[in-house]
This record gives structure tokens, sequence and C-alpha cells, in this order.
């Protein structure tokens, strides 16, 4: 880690145990203990405790931050949007990550659709046999009977 980003985190740091102890108070200034606050917000109090701390290495993970905020604010009377808008300055925007579409390579596909087209010409095959091979729906005229010579008369 260079200087620069020693300063920057540092800030960071600083901001945010701001931001936890701006918390603290303004629980503290509508009288309500932390007891309380874990109660009503159903929150562990290690999660309450993380949150007035403001450090980030005891926040929780960052999916579950603002739900945990704007619960805390709304027990403690503060707006909710205000809080996590003064979260998002401490800790800065987030790095929005954008996933590329995982496809298959060209290869799998054309080896999908070949596999594909041989069921469905070995089914039209199997079911629609080609005309040599398919029995005749017409019916022949059989061939005139031969008669048989009458037997002898009189016997």
């Amino acid at each position: 880690m260079n200087a620069r980003e020693e300063e920057s985190e540092a800030t960071v740091l600083a901001a945010a145990g701001f931001f936890g102890r701006w918390l603290l108070q303004e629980r503290e200034l509508r009288g309500l203990p932390r007891r309380e606050v874990v109660r009503l917000t159903k929150l562990a109090p290690a999660v309450v405790e993380a949150l007035e701390s403001g450090d980030p290495d005891r926040m929780p993970p960052k999916a579950y931050v603002f739900g945990y905020l704007r619960t805390y604010a709304g027990v403690v009377g503060l707006d909710a949007d205000d809080v996590v808008l003064r979260w998002q300055e401490v800790v800065g925007p987030e790095e929005s990550v954008v996933e590329q579409p995982r496809w298959p390579p060209a290869r799998i596909l054309v080896a999908i659709a070949l596999a594909i087209a041989l069921v469905v010409i070995a089914l039209a095959r199997a079911l629609f046999p080609p005309a040599r091979e398919r029995p005749s729906l017409h019916l022949r005229k059989a061939a005139p009977m031969e008669r048989a010579p009458y037997p002898p008369a009189g016997r």
C-alpha cells in the first residue's frame, strides 16, 4: 500500500468513526439506551455496537449495512435516507462490478446445434420412413384367379 492509499484509508476510518459517534450521540440525545435499540430493532448487540463505532472492520457485510442503518434510524427517529447517504459519503461510492454474461464458447454452441439436428433427423426418419420403404396405401387389384377345372362329371 502506498502513502496515498494509506492516507485515504486513514481518512475513511476517521470519517467512519465520526459517523459512528454521530449515531451514538443522536441515540443518547433521544434518551434511548442501547438495550432498547437492540430490542426494538431486533439487531444483535454486536451489530448496534458496530454501527455506533463506525469501524468499517466491525461493520456487518455490505449487503446488510444499508438495511441495518435504515432500521436503526427508524427506531432512533432519524431520517433513514439521510443516514444512508451520510454512510455512503464516508465509505465512498460503491464499486459496481459488471459481470460479463457467461456464454459458452462458440464451439460448444455449434456442437449442441449439430446434436439437436441429428436427433431431429433421426426422429423424422423413424416416424416418417422414405417412400420406397413405406407400404402402399393403395389396394392392388388381385390378379384374376385361374379357375380350376371342374371335376369330371359323374363321379
